[in-house]
């Protein structure tokens, strides 16, 4: 019984630890991380009409990795409820998977083959805690796109020789310059008070124009893990 006693007292040691900003603290919060993102609908990529890199072949889709950089401000309006609007760079698209054939003597490997965006995204959240330090979050994000290329790796091999080609090429007249999202999320604050951030932003609104061949009604779907740091003003 004693030992519950002294874990149970040590866990509210711990959560007492955390800093929680007073009602009508207005803080800033610059952080950095990675993102997971995928395009909805996104077709298979067909190989079929390139006979030189394979024929009956498809590749299923599959997410891109990127970064987030940026900041939030935070008002607390009371003890569990405070408003945050932020400005951020990240990075979203979506992918294929990779693909290895023989041709020969010459061992082929297509890699890295993705539609990778970026946006500057401007999100606004309600954010309630839970317990002290612990926060539930959702709200709008409005986001404006920086960039969007077309990219494959080929990497070819045959004895002592490799040669390696990389294709970048830019589809930003393709995509639509204005992307609205939903941001749903936690965040746990700790003593330092350094932050972790958690977020799912579900795009709302299609990002391709029609000239962009074989997708249809693609929308953004992005992770966004962050590392923040938070102070007050």
């Amino acid at each position: 019984m004693k030992k519950l006693f002294a874990i149970a007292a040590m866990m509210a040691a711990t959560l007492s630890a955390n800093a929680q900003f007073e009602p009508g603290t207005i803080s800033v919060q610059p952080r950095l991380g990675a993102t997971i993102s995928w395009l909805s609908n996104m077709p298979k990529l067909d190989l079929n009409e390139h006979s030189s890199i394979g024929r009956n072949t498809t590749l299923d889709k599959a997410p891109t990795v990127g970064a987030i950089i940026g900041a939030d401000m935070e008002f607390q309006l009371s003890r569990m409820f405070s408003l945050s609007a932020g400005v951020n760079w990240a990075m979203a698209g979506s992918g294929w998977d990779d693909y290895k054939y023989k041709n020969g003597s010459t061992e082929i490997d297509v890699k890295d083959i993705k539609v990778e965006t970026s946006y500057v995204n401007v999100p606004v959240t309600a954010n309630i805690y839970l317990f002290k330090g612990f926060a539930v979050k959702a709200g709008v994000q409005f986001g404006f796109l920086t960039s969007a290329n077309s990219k494959m790796t080929t990497e070819a091999k045959d004895g002592s020789t490799n040669l390696k080609t990389e294709i970048d090429e830019d589809v930003k007249d393709e995509f639509e310059k204005f992307d609205i999202a939903i941001p749903v999320g936690v965040s746990y604050q700790f003593k330092v008070p350094v932050v972790i951030d958690l977020r799912y932003n579900i795009g709302l609104n299609k990002v391709n124009k029609e000239s962009l061949d074989g997708f249809k009604d693609s929308r953004n779907n992005v992770f966004a893990l962050t590392v923040g740091y938070k102070f007050a003003l």
